[in-house]
């Protein structure tokens, strides 16, 4: 009976512990937390977007066609020997550049030398007995005056001095195609340009239907790009040259990047290639530090017009949905509008506006996968995306600080 009188305090108070520890468990648990959303300074900047926004410019924009284009020489000539002889001499060295008329080779001239003076042996022999027959012919007519001789002998000797005229006459023209053979000997260069890797050594046989020639002369300077444009610019393109406007042509390197040469569209092709739905323009270029080389691949970009005082927003303003393309504006209120534009031309970062934006308004340029109609923002200055635009005023960056 006393054990049992003891051990009921023990669990009285041993129950009185486990309830305490479960209700403040209980009270601790259930407090909500105060974590640093519910924090009142945090409230205030509740929804807003952080977002980097340009003005819209009102400027002049060049319009520019853009195509793919190979670089080829001017004029291009296969040097050839036109006669059959040695290859005596090679006065060229491979690369150079030559001016029409400069000695490119020398062939064996003795064979042709010999030629020509047989050529004017014969002519000289004829000559000698055309003017006999001249002689004789004169002295017959003197005779048939004085009724001495008869008129047909007198006809037979005309006629045997135009035959020797005749001989003399073949005799000459002989004589001008051996020394035309002999010219041949000494090639010279027919226009002006770089020549390439020689292709017959000195010492060879050449022939004047030899297939390869003796070496390729270029013209490069100047040099022509022809390249490809869509036949959709075609009616731009002809309605500026039928206005008379001489079109600037711009070639760059593959990449695009870099600016070799400006020259002249000079051609337009006569008919569409139905395979690729596009026409093939020449131009010429000046090429005066020789950077263009034949057969070179080159981007190319022509000058077809220029827009005055149009607006313009950075491309990366531009944003496209199930209703049209559309742009940001920023209000007055920190907030945002959907504004529903009609695109232009694009000039490397920059794209016209036609309509739906007025010049000086601010639109959105990065952050703008979040927004919404109506969306609270926060404008911040990042200065190494603010420098990429090129439509950004300085007096827009201090707004963003």
């Amino acid at each position: 009976m006393t054990k049992q009188k003891l051990q009921w305090p023990i669990w009285l108070a041993l129950s009185i512990v486990i309830g305490s520890v479960a209700y403040y468990g209980r009270s601790h648990f259930l407090q909500p937390k105060q974590n640093e959303h519910t924090k009142p300074s945090d409230k205030q900047g509740k929804g807003a977007i952080a977002v980097l926004a340009a003005t819209a410019i009102q400027q002049d924009v060049p319009v520019y066609l853009a195509g793919l284009g190979t670089v080829t020489g001017l004029h291009t000539v296969t040097v050839r020997s036109r006669i059959d002889g040695e290859l005596v001499k090679v006065a060229f060295k491979e690369g150079q550049m030559v001016r029409a008329g400069d000695l490119l080779a020398d062939i064996d001239a003795r064979a042709f030398q010999v030629q020509v003076m047989q050529a004017e042996g014969q002519l000289k022999r004829d000559t000698a007995l055309l003017k006999n027959a001249e002689t004789d012919l004169a002295r017959y007519k003197t005779l048939l005056k004085q009724d001495s001789i008869s008129a047909q002998q007198t006809a037979t000797q005309e006629s045997l001095v135009k035959q020797y005229q005749g001989t003399v006459a073949i005799d000459q023209a002989l004589l001008a195609n051996a020394k035309l053979q002999l010219s041949y000997t000494k090639i010279t260069a027919p226009i002006s340009g770089r020549l390439g890797l020689r292709l017959v050594d000195q010492g060879n046989i050449v022939h004047a239907n030899d297939a390869n020639g003796l070496a390729v002369i270029t013209q490069i300077q100047p040099i022509s790009v022809v390249f490809t444009l869509p036949e959709d610019a075609l009616p731009t393109v002809m309605q500026q040259l039928h206005a008379g406007k001489q079109l600037t042509v711009t070639a760059f390197d593959r990449s695009g990047n870099k600016k070799l040469a400006q020259g002249k569209l000079t051609a337009i092709d006569n008919q569409i290639d139905l395979s690729t739905g596009t026409v093939k323009l020449k131009s010429q270029f000046d090429n005066a530090d020789a950077v263009l080389f034949a057969n070179q691949f080159v981007n190319v970009k022509m000058l077809v017009d220029t827009l005055q005082s149009v607006v313009t927003v950075p491309s990366a303003a531009i944003q496209n949905g199930v209703q049209g393309t559309f742009v940001y504006v920023v209000k007055d209120d920190q907030t945002v509008s959907v504004c529903a534009v009609k695109l232009g031309p694009v000039d490397g970062e920059q794209v016209v506006i036609e309509d739906g934006l007025k010049a000086d308004e601010w639109v959105i340029v990065d952050g703008a996968d979040k927004l919404r109609e109506g969306a609270q923002i926060k404008l911040i200055n990042r200065e190494p995306d603010i420098s990429i635009v090129s439509g950004f005023k300085k007096a827009d960056k201090e707004v963003l600080k």
